[in-house]
């Protein structure tokens, strides 16, 4: 069988039952249930939402998406087997120890599939929650042309590339395009302050002022979890980027969790121990793919200025990358997998007519005739 067979690259095809159009993202499509089959749901599983609360069906795909374009492979490929399957099994594995140690819930009520989550509606919290333990990429981009002063926090002289900061810090920016707030530009992924958010909570989605604090604390103690988890495997967790939202369970109790996904290689950048105290960073994240990236192609600076996005997208679509590189990135994404959750990530001989059966023997929520 052909490698091209094992991914799941069309992911918002599946006769799935709903009344709403199907929101397709980069990496993954969403399926709002019908308020019938919300209920239903709720009620035979006996999920810990109110009786009404929206549900939807996440489903994952294996395509890879960098510099804010999707690659693909020569021979059909049209994304990474195994990726979707390992940044699920990732997320799955930090969300359940957040919930075991007590800090909070996420927005996953069921996993029928390797690719597939039942989420609860959230009302999301409109940031992009950074934290940093090292100084690389764009901040030390940054650092290095001479600025000090990120996200209202100043950093100190002397610092050197790849090297641990005085602290943690919450670098936050825009999820979204953010209207009327002072000071923040009406664009997606600005940095902003804490002082931003604190003098305009509301329009960041914070029900209360307080709850700045809380997300604050979900993210210092999740990065904490994660990276003595991951130390322990002799990694490095560099930085991830959280996000949070609202919901309210079953008591009527409205309450702060974690949603999206958390501590995969998509998400955060993790680095090789043996290889960073040996001088070497060793990316174990989609930060490898990245660099792959630069280094393939002849102009780099296609692929790094926002002012040649025409280009950076004609690249990606008219480029079908070596089939190595992909299975590179598989082996990438598979191996962290398997040292997180000690479970190696099989690749699915038929991802969507797993998905579809799963779906309809077990949750009846195929329409008839798929």
């Amino acid at each position: 069988m052909s490698l091209a067979n094992h991914v799941l690259a069309v992911n918002n095809d599946l006769p799935i039952r709903t009344d709403r159009p199907v929101h397709s993202g980069k990496v993954r499509s969403v399926y709002w249930l019908t308020e019938a089959d919300s209920r239903r749901l709720i009620e035979e599983k006996g999920y810990d939402v109110v009786s009404d609360a929206p549900l939807a069906i996440m489903v994952i795909s294996d395509r890879i998406s960098a510099f804010d374009c999707i690659w693909h492979g020569e021979g059909g490929m049209q994304g990474v087997p195994g990726k979707g399957a390992a940044l699920n099994a990732i997320s799955n594995h930090w969300f359940k120890l957040f919930r075991e140690q007590g800090l909070a819930d996420s927005h996953i009520l069921d996993i029928p599939h390797p690719f597939v989550w039942i989420v609860q509606k959230a009302r999301p919290v409109m940031i992009e929650a950074i934290g940093r333990q090292y100084i690389t990429g764009s901040m030390w981009r940054a650092y290095a042309k001479g600025e000090r002063t990120f996200c209202g926090i100043e950093l100190p002289d002397g610092l050197q590339k790849d090297q641990p900061l005085p602290e943690l810090l919450i670098t936050p920016s825009t999820k979204g395009i953010l209207q009327g707030i002072p000071g923040v530009p009406e664009a997606d992924d600005v940095n902003i302050s804490r002082n931003d958010i604190r003098n305009n909570y509301q329009a960041f989605n914070f029900r209360r002022a307080e709850d700045i604090e809380r997300y604050e604390e979900l993210l210092r103690d999740g990065f904490e979890v994660i990276s003595k988890s991951l130390a322990k495997l002799d990694q490095v967790f560099v930085d991830t980027k959280f996000e949070f939202g609202y919901v309210t369970d079953s008591s009527g109790t409205e309450k702060l969790i974690y949603m999206d996904e958390v501590g995969t290689p998509d998400s955060s950048r993790i680095w090789d121990g043996p290889e960073y105290r040996a001088g070497k960073v060793v990316e174990q994240s989609k930060e490898a793919f990245r660099q792959l990236l630069l280094n393939h192609f002849p102009d780099p600076d296609i692929l790094l200025n926002k002012d040649r996005m025409t280009e950076r997208q004609a690249l990606a679509r008219d480029n079908a990358l070596p089939q190595e590189v992909l299975m590179q990135v598989s082996e990438t994404y598979r191996a962290i997998a398997e040292k997180i959750t000690g479970t190696p990530v099989e690749l699915p001989q038929n991802p969507k007519a797993e998905i579809i059966a799963i779906l309809r023997d077990q949750y009846d929520l195929i329409d008839t005739g798929a």
